[in-house]
């Protein structure tokens, strides 16, 4: 049982991310006859907690991309999790 909820939280938290990257994609590049805002990204930064607000101390270059990575995190962090659930049970 603990195994199936755990393989729901991380799919759930993979569509999350991956509907994320599209609204950024969107919003980023104009698609679809929406206005350019980079704003959009803002989603991303909820789904990348904590490891988002470690980015302050890095390069200007670097945020956006770290930024866009950092929900990756989590999400590998959550599988691993449940790959130590499914082996203890």
């Amino acid at each position: 049982m603990g195994a199936r909820v755990c393989k729901f939280i991380v799919i759930a938290f993979l569509l999350l991310y991956l509907a994320a990257l599209f609204v950024l994609a969107i919003s980023l590049f104009g698609l679809f006859g929406v206005e350019q805002d980079p704003l959009a990204g803002v989603y991303l930064l909820p789904l990348g907690l904590p490891w988002a607000l470690l980015l302050e101390s890095l390069p200007e270059a670097l945020r956006p991309w770290l930024g866009i990575l950092a929900p990756a995190v989590n999400l590998a962090i959550l599988a691993a999790i449940c790959r130590f659930i499914r082996r203890s049970g």
